[in-house]
């Protein structure tokens, strides 16, 4: 397999929906708690680049068996296993290799953290394997934007953040006498739920978007995802609304001094992504407007995790 091969069936673009929320969890734990363990921070950075790749493969590899339509559409085009004519036992290599790097350094950073990076990671590489495999794939389900949204945009910045706080007592697990106990505070963890909130909706509305441009591609081969069920224009409508609410809640941050006013900024981003929910309103096509929502979410959180960091970088000025 070429390196284009490779970097195809991964979708590396596509990395950036991992990668923006970790470093977004990684300035908002240098300006919330001015810690920063770099060792945990980089077997965070590979694990989570692997199972990302290892999980976008299984999806391209499980699309092509399931396929009952592989050409039409642009589907000879997109899927790389059919364009580079790629031997299945190669992908399936490729798919072990990626996921088996993932979880070795992620049993490293659980042993150099604790029992709640253990348990999150389990989960997420749980819904990772299942949102492509199984006999019905989330991805194929009306449930692909809540559990993308939900483990990539919330988990991700999530354990980012705790992963360098694990011993500040956010969460506490206690074993005694045959009872377990279970704390947490309450005020922080939902202050890392809010920051998460605009990639979390970002990360959903890419899925949103990408299961409206594919409605008559995923009739084709039975693939019942949200929008068949609710329709394009009630699909839409909740693709605008989520964005909404988005900036509602970064002017609720703001307020309770849960994002530094420096980050104000990010509000500006609306007229930008106002504009290209109007693109996406008058065109839902893969090839032409679909990249919008991808914009949206890089264009969100990119200016929101820099005007974190640069408020890190005036305070230690």
């Amino acid at each position: 397999m070429s390196l284009r091969s490779f970097l195809k069936l991964v979708e590396i673009q596509t990395k950036l929906a991992s990668m923006i929320p970790f470093l977004l969890g990684t300035f908002y734990v240098l300006y919330r708690f001015n810690t920063f363990k770099l060792l945990n921070f980089l077997l965070m950075l590979i694990s989570l680049l692997c199972v990302d790749m290892a999980t976008t493969a299984v999806n391209n590899y499980k699309d092509y068996k399931r396929a009952n339509k592989r050409h039409g559409y642009g589907y000879e085009k997109h899927n790389v296993i059919v364009r580079d004519n790629l031997k299945e036992s190669t992908v399936l290599m490729v798919i072990f290799v990626l996921y088996a790097i993932a979880i070795i350094f992620g049993i490293l950073l659980f042993l150099h953290t604790d029992i709640v990076v253990l348990l999150l990671g389990i989960f997420s590489f749980m819904i990772g394997v299942l949102y492509s495999c199984g006999p019905v794939p989330i991805s194929r389900t009306p449930f692909g934007e809540i559990f993308s949204g939900g483990v990539m945009g919330f988990i991700i910045p999530f354990l980012s953040v705790y992963i360098h706080i694990f011993d500040k007592n956010i969460i506490v697990f206690t074993w005694q006498e045959g009872f377990l106990s279970f704390q947490f505070n309450i005020t922080e963890i939902l202050y890392i739920i809010l920051v998460s909130i605009p990639s979390v909706i970002g990360i959903a509305n890419i899925m949103l978007a990408n299961n409206i441009c594919d409605m008559e591609d995923d009739i084709e081969n039975k693939r019942y995802t949200l929008p068949i069920y609710i329709g394009k224009n009630t699909s839409l409508m909740i693709f605008k609304i989520l964005y909404y609410i988005c900036y509602i809640l970064l002017i609720i941050m703001l307020a309770l001094r849960v994002i530094p006013w420096i980050s104000a900024i990010t509000l500006i981003t609306f007229f930008i992504v106002s504009k290209n929910i109007k693109m996406f309103y008058e065109k839902q096509t893969k090839k032409d407007t679909f990249v919008v929502a991808v914009k949206n979410f890089v264009i969100i959180n990119s200016v929101l995790a820099f005007t974190l960091a640069v408020e890190v970088v005036i305070k230690h000025l």
